[in-house]
C-alpha cells in the first residue's frame, strides 16, 4: 500500500533518487542538492506553519511503500506562486491586421510575456518512478492534492495551475527553446531549465524579449510544439484534463508547454469529496476509495477499498488503512470514490 505524507528530512536521498529518475525538462526536480534541500526544509516549515491566506509556503510530499517504507514518488502544492522570485509565461492570443481600402484581412498568432499566474497556486513536483506506476498509484499521488485543497481551502488561492513538460527529445533539445537560442539567449535548454529550477532567473527577463513575438517568425519546428505535451506527460495532464483544468492559451517559456488551470472550487475531486467518519474494523466492500486524515500537519492519504453508510455518514476501514492514516474510530476523514 502507498501512503501519502508529508517529506521528512530523512527523505533527501530519495527526492534525489526521483530527481535523477525524472529527466530532462522537469524544472520543479533538478539535480541539484542545495536546491533539494531548501525544498525539503521549506516544506517542513510550511507545514508546522498556522496560515489563514496562501502565502510562500511550499508543500511538498512523499508516496511511501507501507510494506517497504522505500518512497515510490513525490508530489506538492506551491500555495502562491511569484510572491519571492518571478513567475513568467507565454501568453498565446490574436490579433487582426486588416485594412478595407486593401481588403485584407489577417489573423495571427503572438506570444506575449508576462506574468499573469502571480498569486495562484501551483500542483507541481508530480513524478512516480516506474517501478510503481500502475493500479490507483498514478491517481493517489495526484489527486491526494484536491484532497488537501479542498480540506483546508484557506491555504490555497482560489486559481489552481499546472504546468505540463512540453516536447524535448531525450537528450532534453527543445524546438521551441532553439528557436529562442538562436536568436536570443545562446545557451542550450538545458542549462536554461536547470538555472529556473535553481531560481537563477535573472537571465530570464535580461535576455527575454519584451515585445510580442509572431508566431509566423518561428521556425516551422517551434510552432509546431506549442501548447504540447512530452509523450510522459500525457497521463497526467488526461487526469487534469478529467478533474476540470484547461489551457487558457498560456505556455511555458522554454519548451512551450501548455499551462492548465481550474478554480479550486470547480475541480471535480474537491466538488465531489466528502466528509465522514471512520469505523475501524474489516469489511468486504469493494469500492476504492481516495481517503485521507483532516490533520494537517500529520497529512496522510491512500487509495482503498471502503464501505460507506450514507444514513450515519460512517465509512467502514480496515485496520490496515486506519494505520496507515493514523485514524481511529470516530475520527474524521475526507474521501472521494474512484474508479479503476
Amino acid at each position: 500500500m502507498l501512503v501519502i505524507r508529508p517529506i521528512r528530512a530523512s527523505d533527501f536521498d530519495a527526492l534525489m533518487l526521483c530527481a535523477e529518475e525524472s529527466g530532462h525538462g522537469f524544472t520543479s526536480l533538478p539535480v541539484d542538492a542545495d536546491l533539494l534541500q531548501g525544498r525539503i526544509n521549506n516544506s517542513l516549515e510550511s507545514f508546522a506553519k498556522q496560515v489563514t491566506s496562501p502565502g510562500m509556503e511550499g508543500y511538498l510530499m512523499v508516496a511511501e511503500d507501507t510494506e517497504t517504507g522505500e518512497v515510490a514518488g513525490t508530489t506538492g502544492i506551491e500555495a502562491a506562486i511569484g510572491l519571492d522570485n518571478p513567475f513568467y509565461s507565454y501568453h498565446l492570443t490574436k490579433v487582426v491586421h486588416s485594412s478595407r481600402k486593401l481588403n485584407v484581412h489577417n489573423i495571427v498568432e503572438v506570444l506575449t510575456f508576462g506574468n499573469n499566474y502571480t498569486g495562484a497556486t501551483e500542483i507541481c513536483t508530480l513524478f512516480l518512478r516506474p517501478e510503481f506506476r500502475g493500479g490507483l498509484n498514478g491517481k493517489l499521488l495526484s489527486k491526494c492534492r484536491f484532497l488537501m485543497l479542498a480540506e483546508f481551502p484557506e491555504r490555497f488561492a482560489d486559481v489552481v495551475f499546472a504546468e505540463m513538460r512540453g516536447v524535448s527529445d531525450d537528450d532534453g533539445n527543445s524546438p521551441f527553446w532553439q528557436w529562442l537560442k538562436d536568436n536570443f539567449f545562446s545557451i542550450d535548454f538545458t542549462l536554461a531549465d536547470y538555472l529556473t529550477g535553481i531560481g537563477a532567473k535573472g537571465f530570464i527577463a535580461d535576455l527575454m524579449p519584451k515585445l510580442p513575438i509572431y508566431v509566423s517568425l518561428l521556425s516551422e519546428e517551434a510552432r509546431a510544439v506549442i501548447g504540447q505535451v512530452h509523450p510522459k506527460t500525457r497521463p497526467a495532464l488526461r487526469l487534469l484534463e478529467k478533474e476540470g483544468f484547461s489551457c487558457r492559451g498560456y505556455v511555458d517559456i522554454f519548451d512551450a508547454g501548455p499551462t492548465v488551470e481550474c478554480l479550486r472550487h470547480n475541480i471535480e475531486s474537491v466538488r465531489h469529496s466528502f466528509n465522514a467518519t471512520a469505523s475501524v474494523r474489516e469489511h468486504s466492500s469493494a469500492q476504492h476509495y481516495l481517503i485521507s486524515n483532516t490533520d494537517f500537519a500529520g497529512f496522510r492519504a491512500t487509495a482503498a477499498k471502503a464501505a460507506l453508510d450514507p444514513e450515519t455518514n460512517h465509512v467502514v476501514i480496515a485496520p490496515e488503512v486506519a494505520e496507515a492514516l493514523q485514524v481511529k474510530d470516530g475520527d474524521r476523514l475526507r474521501l472521494i470514490a474512484m474508479e479503476e
